[in-house]
């Protein structure tokens, strides 16, 4: 069943997504279910435990441009000046996938879509499971996302699931997307304003 770990669980949760398993964590959005993007057996198990469509690609987030740099096969240029500005930061920038980033998550579109959060013990856990990791809102396919560690278990009480209580989400608006495979776009506008994207493009 699903057990709530305090904050101070970061090892306990990095040391689980290394093992392959999924950990439900705090971004500076709502909460997120965290695997290592390149265990396929945990990817899958993301998929079945979301019900999530196969033709969707899976969001990763990072805590260093190092990491962003491994991603992408190619570094647009307005990357550094968008990371400076916005990162950490609600903003998912979708970049050229490098050759070995997994199908399962780039859904075969070629494609990479990255963020590094706002929230500090989410960028810990990063760095301490030593990897990038998904980050698909922590909830079932069509339903709310979560906004706490409690909404989280209700959802996925029944499941194997570790989640790291980081307190509520700070906001309910979801990222601004900008791809950054051709001429600058938006893809969704969320907490950070186009007009103050595309001013930096």
């Amino acid at each position: 069943m699903a057990l709530i770990l305090p904050p101070t669980g970061i090892d306990e949760a990095a040391a689980c997504i290394r093992a392959g398993q999924i950990v439900a964590i705090p971004t500076d959005t709502v909460y997120g279910l965290a695997a290592d993007p390149f265990q396929p057996a945990a990817v899958e198990r993301l998929f079945r435990l979301k019900g999530r469509p196969e033709n969707k690609p899976i969001l990763l987030l990072v805590d260093s441009l190092g990491q962003v740099e491994r991603l992408t096969s190619r570094r647009p240029q307005a990357l550094d000046r968008l990371a400076a500005r916005f990162w950490p930061g609600p903003l998912t920038l979708i970049l050229p996938a490098a050759a070995f980033v997994p199908e399962r998550i780039t859904a075969g579109t070629g494609t990479v879509a990255v963020r590094m959060p706002g929230s500090l013990l989410t960028r810990r856990l990063i760095r301490a499971a030593r990897a990038p990791l998904t980050g698909t809102s922590a909830n079932r396919s069509g339903r709310p996302a979560a906004r706490s560690a409690r909404e989280v278990w209700e959802q996925f009480a029944g499941e194997r699931l570790l989640v790291l209580d980081g307190g509520p989400a700070p906001s309910e608006i979801p990222s601004t997307i900008v791809d950054l495979t051709g001429e600058p776009r938006i893809v969704r506008e969320g907490a950070v304003p186009g007009e103050a994207v595309l001013c930096l493009t």
